[in-house]
This record gives C-alpha cells, structure tokens and sequence, in this order.
C-alpha cells in the first residue's frame, strides 16, 4: 500500500495527492537526483541515498539497495529541508532506528532545558564515518531545521531594552545552573527546584488576568508520541519564500529565535494564518531534522 508522508506538504506537495503522481515524482528524483551516498550494508549488496532538491534547501531522498546488478530498490523515502549555518555545539548522540537504515540524534541543549531528538540528515555519512573509527567524541556542530504543515502568525511581547537585557541575564544564568546540574551539583539542582516553583507560582498569578502569549514569549515541547515531533513558538529574526520547482508551489522559510537558539523552519505559503513579518512570532507543530558536521 502507497503511503504519502505527511511532511511532504511543509516543501510544497500540497496540491499533489494521487499515488499516480507520487510515483512519478519520486521515479523523477530517484532517476535525477542531485545528490548521491553509498555504503556497503554487507557482500553484495549497498545501501544508497539518492537526492533530489527542488528549491534552496529543500527536496525528497530515496532510500534503497543495490545489488550486484547495480539494480535499486527503494525502501522508503522522506523529504528533507537543510537550515542555515550551526545551530548547537552540544554533545550528540546518534541511536539507529529499529524498523529502517535510519538514525535519529539526541541532543543536550543547555539553552532549551531539555534533550532535543531529531532525525538525522545524513545518517550514511554518519554510518561512513563510524566505520571510520572518527565517531570517538560525542561533542560536535549540528544545523537545525524544522519541516511545519501549517503554522500561525502571533504579534510580539513588547519588552523594553531593560527587560531584555534582564531575561538574557535570567537565560545565561539558568544554563549555567543547568550543566552545573548535569554534572551532579546539589546546589544547583536546589536552585533550579526552587526557582520551577517560584515560575509556577508567578504564572498561576498571571493567568487570572493574562493571556499565555503574552507571559510566554518562546518555548519548544515535546509534541504527541514520536519523539522528534515538537511544539515551538518563536521569534521570526529572518525570513524568504522559496519556489519548489517541481510542483511550483512557494513555502516561507523562517529564522526563528526560540530560548536563545536559533534554527531554520520551513512552511506552505497558504497554510500560515496570519501575516509573517520580522519580529512577529510563529506558532507551530514540527518534526525537527538535524545534519551533523563531521
């Protein structure tokens, strides 16, 4: 049974949705591809990525084997959007997935408070240099990017230049507590507990008369059952639209600004509700990808 995947529409397949069609598209990319990775799974047969960008950024990958023929198989396929420039500098770790030659990252982020999973981009590279033996350290530089089916445009929180200042000083503060946390200090773990309830305390106040948008001005959650899926709402610090040139359809790309960290993430044009615009904040559900930097 043909199964479309429900991101493909976050690059611009909205409008295509017979399995027809599918299969002429991924035929297209796994006959044009633009990209290529190739390993051996075991003696005679490989494992192969083929890639096809259809806008900046954007675009389908195949995987399959080959066999001895040189004959490809596909096994399943996932559309990809590669953000801009490094987005952390945590320690990462890299799990295989149970059912496919897929791998997933798991990333600790003092600035978010929490571990971040998402689906690595380039696992055969990954797989390439594990083989290597040049997977020894943990710590590296990974870009971000996130892939949303719909999203919703909200206005800021206007906060003066005192009160900015004031909350980077907060946020630094709170990372430092956090890793100081993660290497087993008491102290640190006392203030963080303290400090969760005195925020519960003050936010239960709030909502008597406040909106939470307005009390939360960013956050990234975890979002239903998988576990690279989150819930985000950030500041827009940069944005384009971006053509795919296969369905002719235009996505936004935003640079958002969530906790401190900034990442990239991608949109149909006609499903944001709401006009974008730099300093405005977006709202939306995501399935977060990652591509490590070797």
């Amino acid at each position: 049974m043909f199964v479309v995947h429900q991101f493909l529409k976050s690059i611009g397949f909205h409008k295509i949705s017979s399995e027809a069609a599918w299969n002429k598209i991924l035929k297209f990319v796994e006959d044009e591809f633009t990209d290529y990775e190739r390993i051996l799974l075991e003696e005679g047969i490989d494992f192969c990525e083929l890639r096809r960008e259809c806008g900046y950024g954007i675009g389908i990958c195949s995987y399959g084997q080959v066999d001895e023929s040189e004959r490809y198989g596909r096994e399943y396929y996932l559309p990809y959007f590669r953000g801009n420039g490094i987005k952390t500098h945590a320690d990462v770790k890299i799990k295989k997935k149970s059912d496919v030659e897929a791998y997933i990252g798991i990333c600790e982020d003092e600035r978010i408070g929490c571990s971040l999973i998402f689906h690595l981009q380039n696992g055969i590279e990954y797989m390439t240099e594990t083989f290597r033996g040049l997977m020894a350290k943990n710590s590296t530089c990974v870009t971000l990017s996130g892939l949303a089916n719909y999203g919703t445009i909200l206005l800021p929180v206007m906060k003066s230049k005192k009160q900015e200042e004031e909350r980077r000083e907060e946020a630094d503060y709170r990372s430092t507590l956090l890793k100081a946390a993660r290497e087993g200090d008491t102290n640190a773990i006392e203030s963080l507990t303290m400090e969760d309830i005195d925020t519960y305390t003050e936010v239960s106040a709030r909502l008597r008369t406040e909106d939470i948008y307005t009390i939360v001005d960013t956050y990234l959650m975890p979002y239903g059952a998988e576990c690279d899926k989150y819930s985000i709402l950030g500041e827009i610090i940069d944005m384009r639209i971006v053509e795919n040139t296969l369905s002719n359809e235009a996505v936004y790309v935003f640079t958002l600004d969530i906790n401190d960290m900034q990442f990239d993430v991608c949109v149909p044009m006609d499903a944001v509700i709401g006009e974008p615009e730099i300093g405005r904040r977006f709202k939306a559900d995501i399935w977060l990808q990652g591509y490590i930097h070797f």
